[in-house]
């Protein structure tokens, strides 16, 4: 089994047993050690993987980090754990201090489920104070297994780790930055985008005129350029089962009546880039029907977070209600689906709330 099925399968484990720990012990324990175990520390080797490290703090001594992954008796990652249950939002600070006084060049704060890496990007030798990497378990990239598979035992590099940090911890916040800027875009982004394209005054009136416009046309850029992405892909898919038809003696099926439209894939496009901000988008899927375009979780026809209806004069999206029965609204053109957004999370979160 390969690193990519083991951290898959290790994500299907904790997802089954992080409701049942109670305590910060209990998720080291069934969690965290396990997790060091699969990327290939023996975890019963203290002069490997180092329980309750010292690490004193200025007149404070006696201070401990939870784990250190030593290499010939020098700490080179710390691992601050806390319990599976608890927001890691403010307990960076207690790594931050442990990094400063020890020759790690790595820190992981993780509660089981969520880890975030560390390192000293910004000034030598003092741990930055927003990650590099961080990574859900419940909620795995593909992205996401390969920067793990770095800290396999096997594969370890500081150097390698160190020169891709930056790239990783940079672009993180770029998209984050355009993930704002399609929700809501700042007022010094519009007159950027106006500089570029309108010559009169940036007056504040003038911003807030644009900013609806600016903020449309950004989300329709992104649904037609995924859109051109899948329909690329779609043409590439049918070509070749065109060439093996051709080549094929088996009869002819009859013709499929279900036809999808490029409208569909547009709106398909662009629930999966609002529902990107809560789950892998690989998980969102969707089955045509003659009645209506529906839009699955993880391919189950029982898990369907909305219908769209967008051939006849009536366009609608019908989300689920507490018992799964339609509850409809009138779209006007897909971008309208933005409109919606709450309404997409509620019913994801009708299926995921136990799961991630």
């Amino acid at each position: 089994m390969d690193f990519s099925d083991q951290i898959k399968q290790f994500s299907k484990r904790i997802a089954s047993l992080k409701d049942t720990l109670q305590t910060e012990e209990a998720t080291k324990m069934s969690l965290i050690v396990p997790f060091f175990q699969m990327l290939g520390y023996d975890v019963f080797n203290p002069d490997e993987f180092t329980p309750e490290y010292t690490a004193d703090v200025g007149i404070k001594k006696g201070e401990k980090v939870d784990y250190a992954i030593m290499d010939n008796g020098t700490p080179i990652i710390l691992i601050e754990a806390k319990w599976c249950g608890e927001k890691l939002d403010k307990h960076d600070s207690q790594l931050f201090r442990y990094f400063g006084v020890s020759s790690a060049k790595f820190g992981i704060l993780t509660n089981g489920l969520i880890y975030k890496f560390y390192t000293d990007l910004d000034e030598a030798n003092k741990m930055d104070l927003t990650p590099f990497l961080e990574v859900d378990l419940l909620n795995l990239k593909a992205t996401s297994i390969a920067e793990l598979k770095k800290f396999h035992k096997d594969t370890f590099s500081i150097e390698d780790i160190s020169s891709s940090a930056s790239e990783l911890k940079y672009s993180k916040s770029i998209r984050d930055f355009m993930t704002k800027q399609l929700e809501e875009p700042s007022d010094d982004f519009i007159k950027y985008i106006l500089s570029e394209v309108y010559s009169g005054m940036k007056t504040q009136a003038v911003v807030e005129k644009f900013k609806p416009i600016i903020k449309k046309s950004l989300n329709a850029f992104v649904s037609e350029l995924m859109n051109d992405k899948i329909t690329a892909a779609l043409k590439t898919e049918e070509t070749e089962s065109s060439d093996v038809t051709e080549n094929s003696t088996a009869p002819i099926q009859q013709e499929s009546k279900i036809i999808t439209t490029e409208t569909e894939l547009e709106a398909f496009n662009i629930i999966k880039s609002i529902l990107c901000e809560k789950i892998d988008v690989n998980r969102i899927t969707y089955k045509d029907t003659e009645s209506y375009f529906n839009i699955l979780l993880d391919n189950n026809t029982r898990k369907w977070i909305c219908r769209l209806r967008l051939d006849g004069k009536k366009r609608s999206i019908a989300f689920p209600d507490e018992n799964k029965q339609e509850h409809k609204e009138s779209l006007s053109n897909n971008n309208d689906i933005f409109r919606y957004k709450k309404n997409l999370f509620n019913s994801l979160e009708k299926y995921t709330k136990t799961n991630i």
